[in-house]
């Protein structure tokens, strides 16, 4: 049976990644007030003027990804990702790096208002 809320999304993830999920799903709706969150493509998706942030977990990491990732300030490369759009950062631990995934969920929500949903063409 595919999962269909987030709550049930984030307790299907063993040990410390499930914590993490929901203290990433606290971090962008307290950062980008107004977003609205699904059980989109199989994963958590946070959008506001479409989509720009997605959540899911893997064997030894926790995904937090950017739709316009590419486009997002990067100095120390942190982001991942060979795609001319989406970059994702990879969380290995359940310490997270609180100020700047927060600058660029802020960064995520410019990028939406100045361009516009970047699933349309």
């Amino acid at each position: 049976m595919a999962v269909t809320t987030l709550d049930a999304y984030f307790a299907a993830a063993p040990d410390w990644r499930g914590d993490v999920m929901r203290a990433l799903h606290g971090l962008v709706l307290e950062s980008a007030p107004g977003a609205a969150s699904a059980i989109k493509w199989a994963q958590p998706v946070y959008s506001l003027g479409g989509p720009m942030i997605f959540i899911k977990f893997a064997g030894k990491h926790v995904t937090f990804g950017f739709w316009r990732g590419a486009a997002l300030t990067d100095p120390d490369g942190l982001l991942e990702g060979d795609g001319v759009r989406m970059k994702h950062l990879k969380l290995r631990s359940a310490e997270l790096p609180r100020a700047q995934l927060q600058a660029w969920i802020h960064e995520a929500v410019r990028l939406n208002a100045a361009h516009g949903d970047p699933t349309k063409k």
